[in-house]
């Protein structure tokens, strides 16, 4: 790989060799060569990732899923979809898969570096690569540590794309997720296939034409739909490469490539020589969700639980409630007054005043019968929502939220969060994560004997000789 001078009329280092440089990476990266505290962070993703595929499944974007694919008259396969008896073809399994983990906006979010990279609001990393990862690894009958392999490259090629494309690609309307997601799944299901370097490269290059998600259908089933078809594409485009299907060499780099197309450019620093140096997961890390909402009300929201335990507060004592954040935070929580609970998940103002009438902000909390309350409409005009210049200048690469409690007697509680519980400033531990699965597992019903097998079997993934001991707990 060769990275040249910035060319004057682009603006715009020219790197040659990179897409190369990323196949060989994913091609040449062993299990051996994953770092014990990346394997223990990715377990917890995992089974995240698993705990909200089961609650996604039962979601009504779910019921939909399962529709389509009997309306393919698909009824036989080697993967399967998870929470349902369903056994599909590995791009289907990965579709509806990665549409349930992102169904609640419940999944895991990466975190950005620089101050001009939107922290939170870069991807949900496990969404398009376990997917993927999980099932061609079934397909195969592969081992534990072959999947756990595979959707680690995953994430990290779909995080260091993310992280080197412009800003301007978030910012402007796409969805992160969806675009850097299906070079996440091709990765992951290139590695499990076996792909050389040269089939992988003509894998990035597919998926990068599949490349697609527009975040003006947030709010909407079309944003976990984002999730799923970005991990089905990406399956997709490792089945073709393998076949021997012909593509672009630097898909990533070229001046009609993905970078310049999507963002205007992008970072060469930020991924060029940066892959597994140092490992995502590592730094600046992961962060998984305490609440089924958008990332960018999750400092808000564990401020708030904060200071109604501290203080005592009561809904009926309040006043009004004054939220500040930078700007880019009101550009991704657009639904100022939600009319259904998928608006609700960026809608800074429910979060807000569904802690201060309920004392909680679970799968529970999160449907259209609560966003209908009178309660909860009346709160929501109380919940005033704006930018504010101390949070502005604190970078993008926080998400500060600065909270005004103004209650009926006078008094202001204030309080003042970068980053929310479960991030890695503030992270959950293995058996944190388990009951949050727990949780959703519940949500969606299922046996509390597969419930307590699966936290256990994904805790001792690297041992699993054979994946279909987790997937058929998940079945």
């Amino acid at each position: 790989m060769t990275l040249h001078q910035t060319n004057p009329a682009q603006a715009q280092p020219i790197v040659e060799g990179l897409t190369q440089d990323v196949a060989e990476f994913v091609v040449g990266t062993t299990y051996a060569d994953l770092p014990a505290d990346v394997i223990e962070l990715g377990k917890k993703s995992i089974l995240d990732g698993i705990g909200l595929a089961l609650s996604g499944s039962v979601a009504k974007s779910g019921e939909y899923i399962q529709a389509y694919l009997d309306g393919l008259g698909i009824k036989e396969g080697p993967a399967t979809v998870i929470g349902t008896s369903l056994k599909v073809p590995p791009r289907f399994a990965a579709f509806a898969n990665g549409v349930g983990i992102h169904a609640d906006d419940y999944d895991d979010t990466q975190l950005a570096v620089a101050k001009d990279r939107v922290y939170g609001l870069l991807t949900h990393p496990t969404a398009p690569a376990l997917p993927a990862a999980l099932a061609v690894a079934e397909a195969g009958g592969r081992s534990g540590q072959d999947m756990m392999l595979a959707y680690h490259l995953g994430v990290e090629v779909e995080c260091k794309i993310a992280e080197a494309i412009n800003p301007r690609h978030y910012q402007h309307g796409f969805h992160a997720t969806a675009t850097c997601g299906t070079y996440a799944a091709a990765a992951a299901a290139g590695k499990i296939k076996g792909l050389s370097v040269e089939q992988m490269v003509r894998a990035f290059g597919c998926a990068g034409s599949q490349s697609a998600g527009l975040r003006e259908n947030f709010g909407t089933m079309m944003k976990p739909f984002h999730a799923g078809r970005s991990s089905e594409s990406g399956v997709v485009a490792a089945d073709f490469a393998e076949l021997g299907w012909t593509t672009t060499d630097k898909i990533l780099e070229a001046p009609r490539g993905f970078f310049q197309a999507a963002g205007g450019g992008f970072d060469a620093d930020a991924i060029v020589g940066k892959l597994g140096a140092p490992w995502t997961f590592a730094s600046p890390g992961v962060s998984i969700k305490p609440h089924p909402s958008g990332s960018l009300t999750h400092p808000g929201m564990t401020k708030m639980l904060e200071l109604i335990r501290t203080h005592g507060i009561k809904a009926e004592d309040v006043e009004r409630v004054d939220v500040g954040t930078n700007q880019n935070m009101p550009n991704a929580l657009i639904h100022h007054r939600p009319k259904n609970e998928l608006q609700a998940k960026f809608s800074m103002e429910f979060c807000m005043a569904i802690l201060l009438l309920d004392g909680r902000g679970s799968l529970p909390e999160f449907t259209d019968e609560t966003v209908e309350r009178e309660d909860v409409k009346a709160m929501i005009e109380r919940v005033n929502f704006h930018v504010h210049p101390e949070a502005e200048a604190a970078g993008y690469d926080k998400m500060t939220t600065i909270i005004d409690i103004h209650m009926k007697d006078g008094r202001t509680i204030s309080g003042r969060s970068d980053f929310g519980k479960g991030s890695p400033a503030n992270p959950m531990t293995y058996d944190e994560a388990a009951d949050k699965f727990r949780g959703c597992a519940e949500f969606a019903k299922w046996d509390k004997a597969k419930t307590e097998a699966i936290i256990e079997t994904v805790r001792r993934l690297e041992a699993v000789r054979d994946i279909r001991e987790l997937t058929a707990l998940c079945a």
